[in-house]
């Protein structure tokens, strides 16, 4: 038998797969349904795959099976008798709810919500078969004939088509050959091995490339005060000089999309720069990175991302989910003991950073006194202002090649100035600038393609035809909203922006 993937890897295949998609909704409340029916959509049809292989289920099953979840949403705990039974009862493939809606609104704004969403469907089922090393001809037959049936309420909505459909024999696994993979919805480098030793870098370029960063002014601050008080306090120990203990160990509070971990990455190349960390990688992880959902298997994975974070940054994101569940069963509380005791044992070439919300991260930190003691030094994240958005989505351009036009550039610094104003607890800060730059770059190429022969200029410009949502009949199902002429916007309750 091939040897399967871990748990972890799985679930961040499928994190990854699933935001990826995500972040290509366009309309917010659909995306709003999306996350909340996702993760259990996605949990039955894991049932109907190992029920199609015969219904065997294994700890491992039940491993993946709990791994099934996006950060933000429920974590699953079913035991092994439960699964073992779910498996067995189950009854048999059934449409998201939310699909209906994908489907209202690509028929009213001719897009192919739908469409892409049976193709990560298919990747997502393939990725569940493969939980002991191979896909079999019965599982296949499963994850096409889910497929089929969406595909064919695509079809009698008379939704087009545009590329072709994978095929999940294609990846069958023949006796005496490797599984083939799937391609993955989104980039997966984090499951690669971290880079031994990022070349040596200047502190000045590192400490521009800092300042070159949009807005986060008490950050950059926050960060130029740390470094001083490392060197320092190296100066006093070169002249023999008491140099009291001191925590590297930080804490980033603040929403999505805010460069915690941009700044977290760059943090680990100063301290490399600086002498202070051997390596100067950074290793990011959630919960779902460090606990496991056996006795003793929580310790074992936590002590092995450790191990690969030493002269480095341990970076966790989301930490609070570590300590947040009311189970008493729970091993989130195992993971934090073991990592304040890989802490301690590694204190002269690890650093940790824990990130969250801002009220979640206080609660988390005095769960613990251990914590209490080992992070006591706060760096806040404020939100991105509507101009700092605007500069972040001209940045983006920019780099990727594109000229906003007079107009266009007008047209963003509105809508921009309206995102920030009408923010909610869904805002995604610089995320919800690249969902908008993707779009109007879509939006671009299909208007630049149907011209004969463009120019240069004409593959660069983005216009404010390309930053707009398409017009449609306000009646329509699932319409976004539209910034007016001063770039504000008047959403229906439904359609807060995310």
């Amino acid at each position: 038998m091939n040897e399967a993937m871990t748990a972890a890897a799985m679930h961040k295949q499928y994190s990854d797969g699933v935001t990826a998609f995500r972040q290509h909704i366009a309309n917010p409340a659909m995306r709003q349904m999306f996350n909340a029916g996702a993760d259990e959509f996605f949990r039955q049809c894991a049932l109907g795959v190992w029920q199609a292989d015969g219904g065997n289920v294994t700890a491992q099953h039940v491993e993946w099976y709990n791994a099934i979840y996006c950060r933000g949403n429920p974590v699953p705990s079913a035991l092994y008798w439960e699964l073992g039974t779910a498996v067995a009862e189950y009854s048999g493939f059934r449409a998201p709810a939310f699909f209906q809606k994908m489907r209202d609104y690509d028929r009213a704004y001719h897009q192919h919500t739908a469409r892409r969403f049976v193709d990560l469907v298919t990747l997502m089922l393939l990725l569940f078969a493969a939980v002991d090393g191979a896909v079999s001809d019965r599982e296949a037959g499963f994850v096409n004939a889910c497929a089929d049936a969406l595909s064919a309420l695509c079809d009698a909505d008379g939704l087009p088509d545009d590329k072709p459909r994978t095929d999940a024999q294609d990846f069958v696994t023949r006796r005496g050959e490797a599984p083939k993979e799937a391609a993955a919805p989104a980039d997966t480098a984090g499951d690669q091995p971290q880079e031994e030793a990022p070349p040596q870098e200047s502190l000045e370029d590192l400490l521009a490339e800092l300042d070159g960063l949009c807005g986060l002014e008490q950050v950059k601050k926050d960060v130029k005060s740390l470094i001083n008080l490392v060197k320092v306090r190296r100066l006093r120990e070169k002249e023999g000089l008491p140099a009291p203990p001191m925590s590297l160990h930080l804490v980033f509070m603040g929403n999505p999309g805010t460069g915690k971990t941009t700044v977290a990455r760059l943090l680990a190349r100063i301290y490399h720069a600086i002498g202070v960390l051997s390596k100067g990688q950074l290793v990011e992880v959630d919960r779902s990175g460090l606990v496991a959902g056996f006795v003793g298997q929580t310790a074992i994975k936590t002590n092995e991302v450790i191990q690969k974070a030493l002269g480095g940054v341990l970076f966790i994101d989301e930490a609070y989910a570590l300590t947040s569940h009311d189970n008493p069963n729970d091993f989130g509380q195992e993971a934090v003991e073991t990592l304040l005791k890989g802490m301690e044992d590694h204190r002269a070439d690890l650093i940790v950073i824990v990130a969250g919300y801002t009220g979640l991260m206080g609660d988390f930190i005095h769960s613990n006194p251990g914590l209490e003691s080992r992070f006591n030094k706060y760096f806040y994240f404020e939100d991105y202002d509507g101009d700092q958005l605007f500069s972040i989505f001209r940045s983006m351009c920019e780099k990727n090649g594109y000229a906003l036009s007079i107009e266009a550039e007008e047209y963003a610094k509105g809508y921009f100035k309206g995102l920030y104003e009408d923010r909610d607890e869904n805002f995604g800060n610089a995320r919800d600038v690249r969902n908008m730059f993707e779009r109007a770059v879509a939006r671009q190429a299909d208007r630049v393609a149907a011209l004969a022969d463009p120019t240069k200029e004409q593959l660069m410009e983005l216009t404010p035809q390309d930053l707009r949502e398409e017009e449609a009949d306000p009646s329509s199902p699932a319409a976004p909203p539209a910034p007016g002429p001063d770039g504000a916007s008047d959403p229906a309750p439904s359609e807060r922006r995310e």
